[in-house]
């Protein structure tokens, strides 16, 4: 009877071990990969202007080094994701460079999985200001990619144009 449950229990074993090696990890280039997902307007009622956006992307990433430790602050380890706003100015599509900031750039954390499957995807989110006061010009789109920290650089995604109020 032990030798009966010893071998249903070694087949049950290897049975278990062939279902899990068979099922397909998920594999991506090195190079990080980004879609735009969406841009969502926030409105200021004390303003009464959209003057926010939530902008989305989702990525994809092969090895997984997507992030920066807060002890990285010199480049090219300042930022992470770089956005660039433009405006639609007499017809004429004319990148906006704010005075004084570093744009919209932001940092992303370290999201490095934990295990030997390094691949990894997920959606990434950032608060925006949309509304430029300085300007008279209401279309807008905003342009991102994002950098890994072997300094892969992803794709280039758009927002498309939008009327910001």
């Amino acid at each position: 009877m032990i030798k009966l449950k010893l071998k249903y229990l070694t087949c049950l074993l290897i049975v278990g071990g062939i279902v899990y090696s068979c099922q397909k990890k998920e594999e991506y280039p090195v190079i990080p990969e980004i879609k735009f997902e969406s841009l969502l307007k926030i409105f200021n009622p004390a303003t009464m202007v959209y003057d926010r956006g939530v902008f989305k992307i989702s990525f994809k990433d092969g090895d997984g080094d997507i992030g920066l430790n807060e002890s990285d602050i010199l480049p090219p380890y300042d930022y992470n994701f770089f956005i660039s706003y433009y405006e639609l100015q007499n017809g004429d599509s004319i990148r906006v460079i704010i005075a004084d900031s570093n744009e919209f750039n932001a940092r992303i954390p370290v999201l490095t999985p934990d295990g030997a499957n390094k691949s990894i995807k997920g959606e990434i989110e950032d608060t925006l200001f949309i509304y430029n006061y300085q300007s008279e010009f209401d279309t807008i789109k905003f342009d991102a990619y994002i950098l890994d920290r072997a300094l892969h650089q992803s794709n280039v995604v758009t927002t498309g144009w939008f009327i910001r109020n």
